[in-house]
């Protein structure tokens, strides 16, 4: 289909230019962090149109890659934690400060990672099959990595309706939906005509985000730039080594190029659009550490986009059957 693969082919200056729109819209308009009731609906969509690129029928067969789900959590409950502490090395010494750091940087993304490791060809599916692990285990060691670190009180700050919202709202149900498109485009002729139309909409649903994303959230630092300013160093920090140290593990457990690729791409990823509920429950928590998350939020968007080209070069593989083995 030619509207899809020039979608494809555009899709990272389709990106750049809607987090450069979203950034001009929170700058000359007043009023776009409204527009964040619509963040969760628009990530749906998005989700919703990349499942129906995944081959759900085969989602089952994730769970018996052992060595990938291994090296995903060694990755992201083991080497990320002590990349993160090493990274407060890098952060202001103010308490909430840090604690919006590591809320955001243990945790790992369960949403739109899927997304974008899709569009870097990672295997996608594996990611998807492993996001109730994901979420479990980092729900369980959060607080605990929090009250070791930052002191016992700080664990106390972790709900765990966010997580559980986020995991219904931007997992299952578009899981299901997807499901259900995939099944009748199996079936009859309308059905396939509605799944090659909606495979269109990948990259426009995207670009929606990220647009919604960054006009919403940009508005939060208003009050608390010096705060947001400090830590950058810390998350550009991140968002280098992270991956790196994923692309590692991979390697480590010999996992294949597609299947190493996810891992780095879920250890760049954090759960920052679900910590942010966190956040704001914080009391005399606001601005400060609303902006401190949604700081890693505009590092780590603008930093998908490299690896979306970046990370399908590294490891490449001549077996056009790339699997994890």
């Amino acid at each position: 289909m030619l509207v899809k693969e020039t979608l494809e082919h555009r899709q990272v200056w389709i990106y750049f230019a809607s987090v450069l729109a979203g950034g001009a819209a929170a700058a000359v308009l007043t009023g776009t962090d409204r527009l964040e009731i619509l963040i969760n609906p628009a990530l749906a969509l998005m989700l919703f149109v990349t499942f129906l690129q995944v081959p759900l029928a085969d989602i089952g067969n994730a769970f018996r890659e052992i060595r990938f789900l291994s090296a995903l959590l060694a990755s992201n409950f083991v080497a990320v934690p002590m990349l993160a502490l090493l990274l407060l090395a890098l952060v202001p010494d103010d308490p909430l400060v840090r604690l919006g750091v590591l809320m955001v940087l243990l945790t790992p993304c369960i949403d739109y990672v899927i997304t974008f490791a899709q569009l870097g060809r990672a295997d996608a599916r594996l990611l998807l099959a492993s996001t109730p692990l994901l979420l479990a285990v980092q729900m369980a060691l959060l607080p605990l990595y929090l009250a070791i670190i930052l002191g016992e009180e700080a664990s106390t700050l972790v709900q765990v309706e966010p997580f559980l919202h986020a995991f219904l709202w931007l997992i299952a149900v578009p899981l299901a939906l997807a499901a259900i498109v995939q099944a009748w485009a199996s079936r009859s002729t309308s059905g396939r005509r509605v799944a090659t139309g909606l495979g269109v909409l990948p990259v426009p649903a995207t670009a929606v985000v990220l647009f919604i994303v960054v006009a919403a959230t940009v508005p939060i630092l208003e009050n608390s730039v010096d705060k947001a300013l400090g830590v950058i160093p810390a998350y550009l920090a991140f968002a280098v080594l992270a991956p790196l140290i994923g692309l590692a593990i991979g390697k480590a457990f010999r996992l294949g190029p597609r299947s190493t690729r996810a891992v780095a791409f879920s250890s760049a990823t954090r759960n920052s659009l679900v910590v942010l509920p966190l956040a704001l429950a914080v009391p005399d928590a606001v601005p400060v550490l609303p902006a401190v998350i949604v700081t890693q939020t505009l590092v780590e968007l603008v930093s998908e986009l490299v690896y979306v080209r970046v990370l399908p070069l590294l490891g490449r593989s001549t077996d056009p059957a790339e699997h994890t083995g």
